[in-house]
């Protein structure tokens, strides 16, 4: 069993290594602490499950996902996030992962989820099942449905209150670089400023 940990905090990894070996004792890890260090390693031995978070410096956990699942890599995705379902689990299976649960789900929850996407299935929990239910059930999706994966971020992080000097320096990305992404968000949204982004991503639930 091999299994790569893609997150870029250490004691994180060290704390899934050892819930995973409770339930996987023959396992053996990878780790990654971005997205750079992840697709490297994809790349090499084969892997029968990869752990990966949403939100790293630099490039997001979304990119590396797509970037994958645009390969002939078959591996099982199973996303970690700090964000609440609401945020990302609609989008990340839409991206490919088998399954997303937030950091704060119980190990037990974990190894279940870890053990169902190696055997090939899907791990949804009630709320997202509920989520794509609704999006089944319903007419066109919201529109933030329609941005980018880092738009999305800088969307997030605009509607958190943050200014692009800290946003950029999150993203690893250029005041600059960050402008034109709130200008590409603001015109899809069709919204004129951050106070009607950040009204938007309050009422929508996405904060």
């Amino acid at each position: 069993m091999r299994i790569l940990i893609v997150d870029d905090h250490a004691l994180f990894r060290e704390g899934l290594k050892r819930i995973l070996l409770d339930e996987f004792q023959d396992a053996t890890f990878g780790e990654a602490a971005n997205a750079t260090e992840a697709l490297a390693q994809l790349w090499r031995p084969l892997w029968d499950l990869v752990l990966l978070d949403v939100s790293m410096r630099g490039r997001s956990g979304l990119e590396v996902l797509k970037e994958l699942r645009a390969s002939a890599a078959k591996v099982p995705v199973l996303v970690l996030s700090a964000h609440a379902e609401d945020q990302y689990a609609v989008r990340v299976l839409k991206a490919g992962a088998a399954g997303y649960l937030t950091k704060e789900s119980a190990p037990q929850e974990l190894c279940r989820a870890a053990r169902k996407v190696i055997g090939g299935g899907k791990y949804l929990t009630t709320g997202v099942a509920e989520q794509l239910a609704a999006e089944v059930q319903g007419a066109a999706g919201p529109a933030h449905e329609a941005l980018s994966a880092r738009e999305y971020q800088v969307m997030l992080l605009i509607g958190a209150g943050k200014v692009p000097k800290e946003i950029g320096e999150e993203l690893s990305l250029s005041v600059k670089t960050v402008g034109t992404y709130r200008a590409r968000i603001l015109e899809k949204l069709k919204l004129k400023n951050n106070a009607e982004l950040m009204r938007y991503v309050v009422e929508r639930g996405l904060s």
